[in-house]
């Protein structure tokens, strides 16, 4: 029998209940070129067309995979490179880096604030720029529209690393981060820390207008690297799922996928897939193609977590029990596979493409980057079945499952059946475990493996009060809890001391 109890108290507890810019400047003041301008004067934005430009930079180059290494889907990785700010967050200490050093949360803190700056500013001068007709007014609300849901997604990304999950009851009163919704105009800015509640409000209220205003047609060359309709639904539906109103979430969800969910559900069981599983270049190619109608919103991050010479990552014993919790005997789970070897004990899904960027044509330095899956159809697809299930809308659930099922189980049945789920995990006559709940699990076990190493399992952490243990080195056991205080991330040393923010309590 699988372990079940961990989950059941946060389900039955859901139903029971129905910048920062000034330290971002002072910490790369070694850029002086960037410090010759006055902050408002830095970019002469008097069209349109130079306003759309600026948008391109309002997309947080940060990657938030790095939770992965705070999470159960990981263990300590041997015959790596292990950083000092990559064994921090595996240990759940407060990460002490330079702000330029990718996957901390460091990083993601300036680098969402420099998106959502480029976003303000265009924000504060648009509806001053020239207008000479109709077309220009549906640009000029592209592009507000653009602004808005950049400006949205940097801030929750942001409370939901640096602030307790959304819990209505409390949201008021727990510490949010700043919502930042005016350009700089003096060199350094004092700012306060909105409430969780604050934070979800702004953030909402610039989705909604942002998807309300939206175009796609001018964005049509470009589509899946700007927020186009599919991806603002998907930030939608994923920006319910986590505040917990469940007739929004399938709301918005269902606003994308309709009635035929696997259309947005790429499907690892196709001939182009298994053609493609063959080559290491090849197959994250594939995955993360922009043709590809399950992937929604596309995003340049800088980071080292496709590399499998650095970092933690799902040892074996762990990858394989994950690939194990599968109800179809006799299927292969397409996603186990292909896998790289990481180190000397562990395993890496094959879903990025491992890129570098040469600081010049000649030169042997640059970034490692490579090109996220910001939302995916899937993670929609998932969000609808857990909010069927709280929404007592079984069957709806099982039918978004078996869409998924579909098309990640070969060589065998892979019906979704309440039956089959019961026998696998040993309650098929037990009347402590109701239907719903029976599916809530494998629900929650099946969005675990369609995001292995894309970052979105410490959310998960985050919002279930999931407890984890990681094995060190000489074999003892370390253990984050449930409602452990580290499971939110410290904000940078520089916003306390300098901006005089206040720090995540310890």
């Amino acid at each position: 029998m699988k372990k079940l109890d961990y989950k059941k108290n946060h389900f039955i507890k859901l139903f029971t209940k129905g910048i920062f810019i000034f330290s971002l400047i002072l910490s790369f003041s070694s850029c002086d070129d960037y410090l010759d301008e006055v902050p408002d004067n830095r970019v002469a934005l008097d069209d349109l067309e130079k306003a759309a430009q600026l948008l391109t930079n309002a997309y947080p180059i940060s990657s938030y995979a790095f939770t992965d290494w705070m999470t159960d889907d990981v263990g300590y990785t041997l015959g790596v490179t292990i950083r000092l700010n990559q064994e921090q967050t595996y240990m759940w200490e407060d990460v002490t880096s330079d702000p330029t050093d990718q996957d901390t949360p460091i990083f993601a803190w300036f680098q969402s604030y420099e998106a959502v700056a480029h976003a303000n500013e265009v924000l504060a001068v648009l509806n001053e720029l020239p207008i000479e007709d109709d077309d220009d007014i549906d640009f000029r609300n592209s592009i507000e529209s653009e602004a808005r849901l950049t400006r949205a997604y940097a801030h929750f990304m942001l409370v939901n690393l640096f602030s307790k999950h959304y819990d209505e009851s409390t949201a008021s009163s727990d510490l949010g981060v700043p919502y930042v919704e005016e350009p700089e105009t003096v060199f350094i800015k004092t700012y306060t820390r909105n409430t969780v509640q604050e934070v979800y409000d702004k953030v909402e209220e610039d989705m909604l207008k942002g998807i309300e205003l939206l175009d796609d047609s001018y964005f049509a060359n470009s589509g899946k690297y700007h927020f186009n309709r599919g991806a603002a639904l998907a930030f939608a539906s994923r920006f319910y799922l986590f505040k917990g109103d469940y007739e929004n979430c399938e709301k918005y969800s269902t606003l994308l996928l309709g009635a035929s969910a696997g259309s947005y559900v790429r499907d690892l069981t196709s001939d182009e897939f298994q053609a493609a599983s063959s080559s290491i270049t090849g197959y994250p190619q594939l995955y993360c193609s922009p043709d590809l109608p399950s992937n929604l919103l596309l995003i340049r991050k800088i980071s080292l977590v496709q590399r499998t010479d650095f970092a933690h990552g799902p040892v074996s014993d762990i990858y394989n029990a994950i690939f194990d919790e599968n109800p179809f005997s006799g299927t292969t789970d397409e996603r186990e596979n292909p896998a790289f070897v990481k180190g000397d004990n562990a395993l890496f899904p094959v879903r990025y493409q491992s890129l570098f960027q040469r600081s010049s044509a000649n030169s042997d330095v640059g970034f490692p980057y490579h090109i996220a899956m910001a939302f995916k159809g899937e993670e929609v697809l998932l969000n609808r079945v857990e909010a069927n299930i709280f929404l007592n809308r079984v069957d709806e659930a099982i039918e978004d499952l078996q869409a998924l099922a579909d098309r990640r189980y070969s060589g065998a049945d892979a019906e979704v059946t309440i039956a089959r789920i019961r026998s696998f995990y040993g309650v098929t006559n037990n009347p402590n475990y109701s239907d719903r709940y029976i599916l809530y699990i494998y629900a929650l076990a099946e969005r675990r493996k369609e995001f292995i190493s894309q970052g979105l399992r410490w959310f998960d952490v985050k919002r279930l009060g999931i407890e984890v243990e990681h094995d060190l080195e000489d074999g003892s056991v370390i253990t984050l809890e449930s409602e452990d205080l580290r499971k939110v991330l410290q904000i940078p040393q520089s916003a306390i001391d300098v901006g005089g923010l206040r720090a995540n309590p310890r």
